[in-house]
């Protein structure tokens, strides 16, 4: 398994990953809750749903800032970007999204497999010698 070179890539992955996560949940539900407050016209929830939305928004910037610096240990690719490159004929999703099941292999298992090579990596940092 592959490893890191410093403590802040394996802190910035875990970060990108957990807002990751957070978006796959955020968005749903301020879709839901928007319908329902409309719905029952509601218009304290109708703020509240709005409210949420904005906060999505900015997970969404903040994982975009956090996800480009954080980078597979072997082939360099940002893991958790969008980057239109081609995937490893292997690799595989979950829910239809390379990212999120990098992202949940992070935050559960403590190590992933790239999607673009494909390779194994832990999060630990290399020793040196």
């Amino acid at each position: 398994m592959h490893r890191f070179q410093s403590q802040s890539t394996i802190t910035r992955l875990r970060s990108a990953a957990f807002l990751i996560c957070l978006k796959c949940l955020l968005v749903p539900a301020v879709v839901g809750l928007l319908i329902y407050s409309i719905l029952r016209d509601d218009r304290q929830l109708t703020y509240v749903a709005i409210g949420l939305g904005g906060v999505t928004i900015l997970v969404i910037i903040f994982q975009w800032i956090l996800a480009s610096r954080a980078r597979c240990p072997l082939c360099m690719t940002p893991v958790l970007a969008t980057k239109g490159c081609s995937k490893h004929r292997n690799a595989r999703t979950a829910l239809g999204s390379y990212r999120l099941r990098a992202s949940l292999a992070i935050l559960f298992k403590g190590s992933f497999r790239c999607p673009y090579c494909n390779e194994p990596s832990v999060l630990e940092v290399r020793t040196r010698r």
